[in-house]
């Protein structure tokens, strides 16, 4: 019985790709890997966020509430527009990579060129829509007290209506300063920097206007948060323990703590991915116009970069799906 051997010179086709193994080459192949073992990575913790979010479903904030901004349009509240128009940019910077590899298959370099310059400009608005968004995050519109139970309280008026706190806190002779390198010998500054009202002058201005409420961070069964009487919101407020205001690691203005932590993670996480896409397309697009691939008489450096931005857009119909619409 005669044996076949197979020589590195065997012209036989391995697993019907002539060592690409499903037809693919072998920086296709990485790259698939690296797609699998990150969307393995981001499933993790989104299902930490749905586990969280489930468990304090009661105080957890409202996505219409938290989201509401739109540039140049102060004081506007606008739920989501922003960031379906982020949304709708990142996608369509997916049409245009499209585009790219598509003009790479037929080898036409200035199409290649201008369709990869339009992914990266889509690239740079998002992220720059996604710093924006960040900014108000963190600082905050209300203002809100936290109980010394860890509870949240808001202010709103008679018809319901959030009222910041700068439009009824008094200001009352300063009790603390920050400390400063000049203020003693030994320094140690804050941890934190001092919210711009006290809890005293939060208290002070509360009892001052009788027409406002306190609401607490609990849902109601209408998914509305619950707003207590004049007596009940007095008795909260004078449980008072710290001013809050936006959002940062510690504490969060809209409600729930994990919900600032999971945001800053989950977008920064996947804000780092774009960005690092965005760094890989400027490196593919010069090459493009160098004429490299030209060379090399194949695109698909391009069709790999195409890969990981599809990846990248994907992932983002998932955080918009759980962090703003869910």
């Amino acid at each position: 019985m005669e044996a076949t051997v197979t020589t590195a010179n065997n012209e036989e086709k391995t697993w019907g790709g002539g060592n690409e193994p499903l037809g693919a080459s072998y920086g296709k192949m990485m790259m698939w890997y690296f797609i699998v073992s990150d969307a393995l990575t981001f499933s993790g913790f989104l299902a930490a966020y749905g586990f969280s979010r489930f468990k304090f479903i009661e105080t957890w904030p409202l996505a219409d509430e938290v989201f509401n901004h739109f540039p140049f349009m102060h004081g506007v509240s606008a739920p989501m527009y922003y960031v379906a128009l982020m949304t709708f940019i990142l996608i369509f910077s997916s049409v245009t990579m499209v585009l790219a590899v598509d003009a790479g298959h037929q080898m036409k370099k200035s199409k290649v060129a201008i369709y990869m310059f339009l992914t990266i400009i889509g690239g740079l608005i998002f992220v720059g829509s996604q710093a924006w968004e960040w900014k108000n995050f963190i600082k905050g519109e209300y203002g809100a007290i936290e109980t010394k139970g860890g509870s949240l309280l808001q202010f709103v008026d008679k018809d319901g209506k959030r009222v910041a706190l700068a439009d009824f806190a008094v200001k009352l002779p300063e009790g603390r300063e920050a400390l400063t390198r000049d203020k003693g010998k030994w320094f140690m500054s804050d941890a934190e920097t001092l919210p711009t009202y006290s809890v005293a002058e939060v208290q002070a201005g509360f009892k001052a206007h009788p027409e406002l409420l306190v609401r607490t961070e609990k849902l109601t069964e209408k998914k509305q948060k619950t707003i207590l009487t004049r007596e009940e919101s007095e008795a909260r407020l004078s449980q008072a323990h710290y001013v809050v205001e936006g959002a940062n690691l510690t504490r969060n203005e809209y409600g729930n703590k994990l919900f600032a932590d999971f945001f800053f993670f989950i977008t920064g996480f996947h804000g780092f991915h774009v960005i690092s896409g965005i760094i890989i397309n400027i490196i593919v697009f010069f090459n493009v116009l160098l004429g490299t691939y030209e060379k090399r008489k194949s695109y698909e450096m391009v069709e790999k970069v195409g890969l990981y931005w599809h990846f990248v857009d994907l992932v983002w119909v998932f955080v918009f799906t759980v962090f703003y619409l869910v």
